[in-house]
């Protein structure tokens, strides 16, 4: 038996905004304060199978999200990811864009960002 798609069955109370073509929440395992997801109604896998209205209206919601969290964290940078594959470590088989924000001093050292995930090669401008 296969267990449900959390993002296709998410409860209303998680949802923090929602549009025509998908819905915004609070990441379940943040990583930051305010971590949150863009996630599309339609339940698709890939940002590269979304439509083009399906990308403008995430996006816009995006947008929406960063908004939010500028007046409600004040955050001092974003990262923004979609982890598009098993081999790019999406473990929910649903796209969703992760919204993380970044605050000075979360990090020793954030250059480089999300080259982290490669940590040999993260390190491009120390000789």
């Amino acid at each position: 038996m296969t267990k449900p798609c959390p993002f296709c069955t998410l409860p209303a109370d998680r949802v923090i905004d929602t549009s025509d073509v998908g819905v915004v929440i609070a990441d379940g395992f943040p990583i930051s304060p305010g971590h949150t997801l863009v996630i599309p109604h339609r339940h698709v896998g890939s940002f590269f199978a979304l439509t083009a209205q399906e990308r403008i209206g995430l996006l816009a919601l995006l947008d929406r999200a960063k908004a939010t969290l500028d007046a409600t964290h004040h955050p001092d940078g974003y990262n923004i990811g979609i982890n598009d594959g098993a081999a790019a470590g999406q473990t929910v088989p649903h796209l969703h864009i992760h919204l993380i924000p970044r605050y000075h001093g979360d990090q020793d050292d954030p250059r480089g960002g999300v080259r982290w995930i490669m940590p040999a090669k993260a390190d491009y401008w120390t000789p």
